[in-house]
């Protein structure tokens, strides 16, 4: 596996091109290093449950660097945490958040492969809602070049999540067919635009027009509205009848036996999210006939040393792809951190098409 301090050794001395953000400010507020200010959940509920408070200073233990946040991401699982049902792996950060982008400003010991100044987007546990944050060294990755800091902070998340599942774990390759559910969102964004690079054919589901519009325009090839269209039913006409060899699925128990059905022989489902329930039935029978499988991943409880790899992986093969223009992170809005009950209503009303970016 490809070293840490490999990964950034191209960041050391990184002349930034005209594409790079400026270097982020300073802050009044963190001009006393003893201010921090966090998203805190008082106790579980509605977005009202979250409030913009000063809290403890983190410090970066052994392997750790602490990074100044210019701004976090809303993903799905921050909702669930916030109703209590997706607690932080034990010894994460309370704080919701699961990505972020900024600037390291401290150095935990071992620590040799960043600089105070480093500009980074990180992969976390928890704690991305904050002025400051405390990230294992493996997870941070350099920004990609022509992004800037702010939309950085909606990119590991995804990028990992996809470059996991479709690729390390599903085994996407050319000529292979990709359903994935909730194709607007930002997970499924990037899934159509990943598989579309690797060679695979698309096919997604979403619940209205404009959010198939931008799934079609991202490439995805088969757009279906699962309000009024049978998934299965189009999948299988516009395969000729052969179904898709994977299907990232964030429904869960909702779609658990439609997903076996619309594989073809040898087929893979990847459970990614439960939005539709955590207990359903499945007919084994066809999935034997079909010779399939159903794997279920989380990302956020994995290994420290297994995140490592699937950032180095993604760095690899993802970051170039944006570099060159092939690949581009999809942002419906940017909102202040501080207003995050907003942006969490927001994305509960189904109002979003790709990400929901919080700034400092």
């Amino acid at each position: 596996m490809e070293t840490i301090a490999n990964r950034f050794s191209v960041r050391q001395g990184h002349t930034p091109a005209a594409t790079d953000a400026d270097p982020l400010p300073p802050r009044p507020d963190l001009a006393d290093s003893s201010v921090m200010h966090a998203i805190v959940i008082d106790s579980p509920g509605d977005p009202d449950v979250l409030h913009w408070r000063e809290v403890a200073d983190p410090e970066p233990g052994p392997g750790e660097v602490l990074v100044e946040v210019a701004a976090s991401a809303v993903n799905r699982a921050d909702i669930l945490q916030r109703k209590g049902f997706y607690p932080p792996p034990p010894g994460a950060s309370e704080i919701p958040g699961l990505e972020c982008s900024g600037r390291v400003i401290a150095l935990g010991a071992g620590v040799d492969s960043l600089v105070v100044g480093d500009e980074v987007c990180c992969l976390l546990a928890g704690g991305g809602y904050a002025t400051k944050v405390t990230v294992p060294v493996g997870q941070c990755m350099p920004i990609p070049t022509g992004v800037d800091v702010v939309t950085a902070a909606g990119l590991p998340e995804v990028a990992c999540t996809v470059w996991s599942n479709l690729v390390m774990v599903a085994g996407l390759t050319r000529g292979d067919w990709l359903l994935v559910h909730g194709g607007a969102g930002g997970i499924g964004t990037m899934a159509i635009q990943v598989a579309r690079l690797l060679g695979a054919q698309v096919a997604v589901t979403a619940g209205t027009q404009a959010k198939l519009d931008t799934c079609a325009e991202l490439g995805a090839q088969v757009c279906i509205n699962y309000r009024d269209q049978d998934f299965v039913e189009v999948v299988r006409a516009e395969t000729g009848g052969r179904g898709v060899d994977v299907v990232l699925d964030n429904m869960g128990a909702a779609y658990l036996q439609r997903n076996v059905d619309v594989l073809a022989r040898g087929g893979r489902v990847v459970i990614i999210g439960l939005q539709g329930g955590v207990k359903g039935e499945l007919d084994l029978g066809v999935l034997l006939r079909k010779s399939a499988t159903v794997r279920a991943t989380t990302l956020r409880s994995r290994p420290l040393e297994e995140k490592a790899e699937i950032c180095t992986a993604v760095e690899r093969n993802v970051w170039p792809w944006i570099a060159a223009g092939l690949l581009r992170p999809v942002v419906d809005r940017v909102m202040p951190m501080a207003d995050a009950a907003a942006a969490h209503t927001a994305l509960e009303a189904g109002e979003i098409a790709g990400k929901i970016l919080l700034t400092t």
